[in-house]
């Protein structure tokens, strides 16, 4: 299994390794010779989860692309891409991949001679855009790409962030001072630092946005010393981040409360607690393997006698997220290795229930208690009911 690095302890010249890719090719050429292009395979038959480590990491296969008639057009337009990328490094400018796909769009009107690298539609460059930071295994962040912050808005009376700008100048941001208002954490955390002014118990993450939104305007945070972070759905890289982060400098527990449905289990939670196989290599500083499931689980479904509806196999979606759940029990290495057993007996129990039961059902339970999911939370915190 390759070895994988954080970016917290290697930094990679990008520019130097770019030109050596391309000194490689150049010369190939010059010697009549075909070059050719390998970058990190970041398919689920290249995952390894190790438990020592907690989240999914990439082997030894390579994607490799050897210049030819099919392939000469993919790539000219690594090379071209990769000099755009290089110049904002160098100037330090920053876009997004849909940026990067009209800049290109601009380069090429102007310039009769690159037609023939025109791109399709935005897919085809954010393609070439994701080869080039697995080709130099380096995350999209240091190619100064940064995807649009999604998710994570986050609430504490006791958490205080600072934040290192561009220009090096440092911005302090006091949670409890901003009200109702999130902090909204960034896709680059390693430029974030954390401090507390009182000892957090743990950090509650949930699936939902809104159900965060009600819960700290209910109070949840001032009764309680926590941060509380809405995921918004399958959570992005700032909240994978985010979240690592937190448990790395403030080493709280880390609870997520979200659906009891296949698709949360596979795409949200695994996501979230272990990474992606399309992100292999950005996997170490963007998963917070010691999250816990605190649910809802199969359990509470009774104990609490839970609302909850069959899934409908003649939905497409509902269909897909069954198949997924099914395919990961039988080849994902997160949910095959035995740390991970409880999890996977979750996903078994909804491959034979086939039910939904959604995180807002707990508003069930004593609908005439305003903070009666409040009370559950933190009651199954304390007995320790989470996976």
């Amino acid at each position: 299994m390759a070895k994988l690095l954080s970016i917290r302890d290697l930094k990679i010249d990008i520019p130097k390794e770019a030109k050596i890719l391309a000194d490689k090719m150049l010369k190939d050429l010059e010697n009549s010779k075909r070059p050719v292009l390998e970058a990190v395979k970041t398919t689920l038959d290249n995952s390894f989860y190790n438990s020592k480590v907690g989240y999914l990491t990439p082997g030894d296969k390579k994607v490799r692309t050897e210049l030819n008639v099919s392939s000469v057009q993919k790539l000219a337009r690594v090379v071209f891409m990769l000099e755009i990328i290089l110049r904002n490094l160098d100037i330090g400018s920053v876009n997004t991949k849909r940026e990067l796909y009209y800049i290109c769009k601009g380069l090429i009107k102007g310039d009769k001679r690159y037609k023939p690298l025109d791109f399709e539609d935005q897919s085809e460059s954010d393609s070439i855009i994701d080869f080039i930071g697995d080709m130099l295994e380096v995350y999209r962040e240091e190619l100064n790409c940064f995807a649009n912050d999604r998710g994570g808005q986050t609430y504490s009376q006791q958490l205080v962030v600072t934040e290192t700008l561009p220009d090096g100048e440092k911005a302090t941001i006091d949670l409890s001072t901003l009200g109702t208002s999130p902090f909204q954490p960034k896709n680059r955390p390693q430029s974030l630092k954390l401090k507390v002014k009182k000892k957090v118990d743990f950090c509650l993450i949930v699936e939902s946005e809104g159900t965060a939104n009600t819960l700290v305007t209910m109070g949840f945070t001032k009764r309680n010393n926590c941060i509380l972070l809405g995921a918004q759905g399958v959570p992005s890289n700032a909240v994978r981040g985010w979240c690592k982060l937190i448990q790395e400098e403030l080493e709280v527990p880390l609870y997520f409360f979200g659906d009891l449905d296949a698709y949360t289990m596979q795409n949200i939670f695994r996501t979230l607690k272990a990474g992606s196989a399309a992100s292999l290599i950005r996997n170490a500083d963007f998963s917070a393997p010691e999250v816990k499931f605190l649910g809802v689980l199969p359990d509470d479904v009774k104990r609490y006698d839970l609302p909850h509806y069959k899934v409908k196999e003649s939905d497409p979606a509902e269909a897909r997220a069954l198949k997924k759940a099914k395919d990961a029990l039988d080849n994902d290495p997160f949910f095959l290795d035995k740390k991970n057993k409880g999890l996977a007996d979750i996903c078994r129990w909804l491959l034979k229930e086939k039910i939904r039961c959604e995180q807002q059902s707990f508003f069930s339970v004593d609908p005439k208690d305003p903070i009666k999911t409040e009370k559950i939370i933190l009651e199954k915190i304390k007995r320790g009911s989470y996976v």
